[in-house]
């Protein structure tokens, strides 16, 4: 069975990753891509849709141990987990080193103290748990085929195979290591080279660091700040720099309901913010990367952006449920690929502006097509701004004027409008200062309500939504506008969770709602970060630095946020972990930073 969102700890080689319990079970991991199918899918099924376990020895028919103490090596992706036995103590290195040829998810056993008896377990099932390869030994190695994929299996300690599982049974006492690989090929190639997993490990760890030293935040949510820049450059595809929104699917927004979503694919709006992040605290090499990327997905078709690719750029990205998966804690439909992909959402045009605007701002250097870009992502908003679309939360209801899909057609011309004035562009500059005024107008006209004094979620809507709260932080209207203020007060009244979290809009309590969906959601931890900023915005810095410490502790031991928090269950839920969640927590640091809103 698998553990709790937050029992797990992510690995990776910037081209995929693995999830790793507490116990020692990799539930999940796609190779050779983050897109591809997985080969351990029992994070949404059973033990029979393949994993790997490492850990402690256990009785027959008993729970598997759980770690006593796990964590990153330093600032790295380098995942140490520890058990306490009655014969003593043993220590799994876990990482997957950034890739050189095959693809590897390399496991080191290292004796601490006493005689430990350890097992592995490993059940390889391929098509996300629906293949069961052919296993066989090769050259004195163990290898998995089944179609296209070849999975190859290399350890020094002794192996033996039982109910289609391969098992190697063995004690470590202190200074002894032990290690076992496995490497993804394409089966009609070559072997893949043998493993070397000492060196990989001093290879993998010397990148961290000195990926890390890049970083200019220096503030006192330090740690918290770079753990969540290596998450996010785990979730960016290094051949293209496109960045995946979470490597995981179908992981449950509402446990046991239909709100599970394919995030493994690169959305506009979330690498965007991504980039932001990412360009204020020094990474530079990643943002123009993304950039490039974006540039090629983009190219030619500008007129047609789509809300997300996939991570080469791909434009299908066609929807289908998995039904022999029985889903993460019963939740079904288990899909891969994503319906959404071609959904108007205007809101998009936005925030790529803005990214591609921080980007000249910070001195990146000069791309020419990033400003055709940027003018013809405008001509298309100059004819559209007044369509109703899907909005920002991808809805799955009737189209209709949200409110923040419009704020961000404004944020887009108003950025071009900079860059013309700024000599980096042409464009008929007086005619885009028109429509950056009649957008602003006709937001504050249809989207306000007088009365309750706060912005809504659409055009003639009651509801509110928390996208709202990015209206001061995108310069849409100052934080002082009373406007404002009001907006803020109010999703604090009626968006807010017992325990002050944010959700994104109300779900109608069961009853399908303005996203078209059944069911309920956690608090979308985003939001809360929002919150957090704006609050900082109107001078309610003490109030804004406890709740986002609040959210600091929602992180689990390894300091990962899944999408949402389920204030009933208390815990994490949605795909894990989540850049959406990330990002603003980064922003947020470096708000608070700067405001000196801070602790001790």
């Amino acid at each position: 069975m698998a553990g709790r969102i937050e029992d797990y700890a992510l690995i990776g080689d910037m081209q995929t990753a693995a999830l790793v319990c507490r116990d020692g079970t990799v539930d999940w991991l796609c190779l050779p891509r983050f897109d591809s199918h997985a080969i351990f899918a029992g994070l949404l099924g059973t033990g029979e849709h393949g994993f790997w376990r490492l850990g402690p020895a256990y009785a027959p028919g008993a729970e598997p141990p759980t770690a006593a103490r796990r964590t990153y090596r330093g600032d790295s992706l380098i995942l140490e987990s520890e058990w306490d036995t009655p014969r003593g103590t043993v220590r799994v290195i876990d990482f997957m080193p950034p890739r050189d040829g095959a693809p590897q998810l390399i496991r080191i056993v290292e004796g601490v103290s006493g005689r430990v008896p350890m097992r592995s377990e490993l059940r390889m099932r391929f098509s996300y748990g629906r293949v069961v390869p052919w296993v066989h030994k090769q050259e004195g190695r163990t290898v998995a085929v089944a179609g296209p994929d070849s999975v190859w299996f290399d350890t020094e300690a002794e192996t033996y195979g039982k109910a289609l599982t391969t098992y190697a049974d063995f004690t470590v006492a202190p200074g002894d290591r032990i290690a076992f690989t496995i490497s993804w090929e394409p089966s009609h190639k070559e072997p893949p080279g043998l493993p070397e997993p000492e060196q990989s490990l001093e290879a993998t760890e010397d990148f961290w660091r000195e990926w890390v030293e890049h970083c200019t935040y220096h503030g006192p949510y330090r740690e918290a700040v770079v753990r969540s820049l290596i998450t996010l450059k785990a979730l960016t595809y290094a051949p293209t720099g496109g960045i995946v929104a979470a490597p995981t699917t179908s992981l449950p927004e509402d446990i046991g309901g239909v709100r599970n979503w394919d995030y493994r694919y690169t959305w506009l709006r979330d690498a965007a913010i991504t980039l932001s992040s990412l360009l204020r605290t020094g990474y530079r090499e990643e943002a123009r990367a993304w950039r490039e990327w974006l540039l090629r997905a983009v190219a030619g078709d500008p007129e047609n952006l789509q809300i997300m690719y996939g991570i080469a750029g791909e434009r299908e990205l066609g929807e289908a449920e998995l039904d022999w998966l029985p889903g993460y804690e019963g939740s079904t439909p288990v899909r891969v690929g994503n319906g959404a992909a071609h959904q108007l959402q205007l809101d998009v045009y936005g925030e790529v502006t803005e990214a591609l605007h921080l980007a000249h701002m910070t001195g990146l250097s000069r791309n020419d097509y990033a400003s055709v870009l940027q003018l013809k992502l405008i001509r298309y908003l100059e004819d559209h701004w007044q369509e109703p679309d899907e909005g920002i939360w991808e809805v799955r209801g009737p189209r209709r004027h949200f409110v923040h899909s419009k704020v961000m057609a404004w944020v887009a011309v108003d950025r071009t409008i900079k860059l013309i004035e700024s000599g980096d562009a042409d464009g008929p500059l007086e005619r885009w200062k028109q429509l950056r005024d009649d957008i602003h107008r006709d937001v504050c006209e249809k989207g306000y309500d007088k009365e309750r004094n706060t912005f809504t979620q659409s055009y003639g809507s009651q509801e509110l939504d928390a996208s709202l709260l990015l209206i001061p932080q995108m310069g849409f209207l100052p934080p002082d506008d009373k406007r404002v203020i009001g907006t803020i007060e109010a999703i604090q009244r009626e968006l807010s969770t017992s325990d002050g979290f944010i959700l994104r809009y109300p779900t109608e309590g069961g009853d399908e709602g303005v996203d078209g969906l059944p069911g309920d959601e956690g608090a979308f931890l985003a939001c809360s970060f929002w919150m957090a900023d704006d609050l900082a915005m109107i001078g309610r810095v003490d109030e804004a630095r406890k709740l986002f410490e609040k959210l600091l502790s929602l992180r689990n031991d390894l300091g990962l946020l899944a999408e949402e928090w389920d204030p009933r269950l208390q815990r994490q839920v949605g795909n894990f972990p989540q850049a959406f969640s990330h990002v603003p927590l980064i922003d947020t640091a470096l708000r608070l930073t700067a405001s000196g809103a801070y602790g001790g």
